[in-house]
């Protein structure tokens, strides 16, 4: 059996292949449009899903792929060389490990269509749930649902009287079930289509919960991985995949003349000493953080727990991932000069993504507190493993 399924993931491999190249096309050709709509549109998203990125984290039992998370990492990463919008959305093709927590008679009825399934949410402010018989009551208002209006279903943050250690239980609707409002107005990843999501009133059974991070149902490798350091990974190599592109931009542009007459770029000890110090910066970020990849996954596929210590460095080595390729496209901008500041320089929209990413919570500077209290000894703050 295992030598069948081996053949034909071999098979199946160039077509593959060629449905992801045709996403990176995609996402190359209409970046501009992501920008001005606020969104990633329907017809992309179904494109994305014939490459398999939506089933890339649903369990082999209901016909994904439980991709191992470098390979899925490696992916997220191509996609923001081109645009981090897009990476940012496609990245929320590992969101249906959370729902490996939910009962699998539920988990069947969710894929009995096929598991390219679209799975986005707003889970904070957590809002109060009403219990009545068989489940909750839900009602209020979430933030930053990153890619709701191209969802197949929508989570939201709920508690009844209940402490999960910072993890909310998440209620999962239709979308028919919820009012987007569109309000997403920011700078820096404008393609996300992160707006708010509203809920007036409506009754969600109990098997259709779970709590974020919680216990699975389903016994395979990628639902033993950490589920929150994942989630913060998957956003972190979008800035990584945003950095390269603003480093190899500076890098290509090296020999381009001056607007003053000075020598070329490439020509100057600084720009090339800046580009160097970039580079060593980039890759060695990177390193840490797929190192640190394959080390938890070796030990979660041989059937072990990830360790808190190997959890905690996740969440480590994501959060100096997102710093470093903030620095790291800041030092191209400078590099790329007074040309940098138009709207025809990718490297202003580079800027502006690659700031986002360290701004959000999974990778704030404060992640940097909890994986020093673990590497000695005391007990992080709520929340953080």
């Amino acid at each position: 059996m295992t030598q069948a399924l081996d053949s034909t993931a071999a098979e199946n491999r160039p077509q593959a292949e060629a449905a992801f190249d045709r996403v990176l096309e995609t996402v190359a050709s209409r970046r501009t449009e992501f920008e001005e709509k606020r969104h990633v549109p329907r017809d992309v998203i179904a494109e994305f899903k014939k490459a398999g990125i939506y089933r890339a984290g649903v369990p082999k039992q209901f016909g994904g792929d439980a991709l191992p998370p470098t390979e899925f990492l490696r992916l997220i990463e191509r996609i923001s060389v081109v645009d981090g919008s897009a990476g940012w959305v496609a990245s929320f093709g590992s969101a249906t490990v959370y729902l490996a927590a939910l009962p699998l008679g539920t988990q069947a009825e969710l894929y009995a269509d096929g598991p390219d399934v679209a799975f986005a949410g707003g889970l904070f402010p957590v809002q109060p749930a009403e219990r009545v018989e068989n489940g909750y009551r839900v009602s209020g208002r979430w933030r930053f649902a990153s890619g709701c209006k191209g969802a197949d279903v929508l989570g939201v943050g709920i508690k009844a009287g209940e402490d999960w250690a910072g993890r909310p239980r998440t209620a999962v609707l239709r979308p028919e079930q919820v009012e987007i409002v569109d309000n997403w107005d920011v700078i820096g990843m404008r393609g996300t289509g992160s707006h708010d999501l509203v809920v007036d009133g409506v009754d969600v059974p109990e098997e259709w919960t779970f709590v974020r991070g919680g216990e699975p149902t389903v016994d395979e490798p990628l639902y033993r991985y950490p589920a929150v350091p994942y989630a913060a990974q998957v956003l972190a190599v979008v800035g990584l995949g945003v950095a390269r592109a603003a480093l190899d931009h500076v890098i290509a542009q090296g020999g381009r003349p001056g607007f003053t007459g000075a020598p070329k770029p490439a020509e100057r000890a600084t720009y090339r000493i800046a580009v160097g110090q970039a580079e060593a910066q980039l890759r060695s970020a990177r390193a840490f953080f797929y190192e640190t990849t394959e080390d938890v996954w070796a030990t979660v596929e041989a059937g072990d727990p990830a360790t808190t210590e190997q959890a905690s460095l996740l969440r480590l080595a994501s959060t100096h991932l997102a710093k470093s390729s903030f620095d790291v496209v800041r030092a191209a901008y400078q590099l790329g000069g007074i040309g940098a500041i138009t709207d025809g320089s990718p490297l202003q929209r580079h800027l502006r993504d690659a700031s986002v990413v360290p701004q959000h919570a999974f990778l704030q500077e404060g992640m940097y507190d909890g994986a020093g209290a673990v590497l000695m000894g005391i007990q992080p703050f709520p929340g953080y493993l």
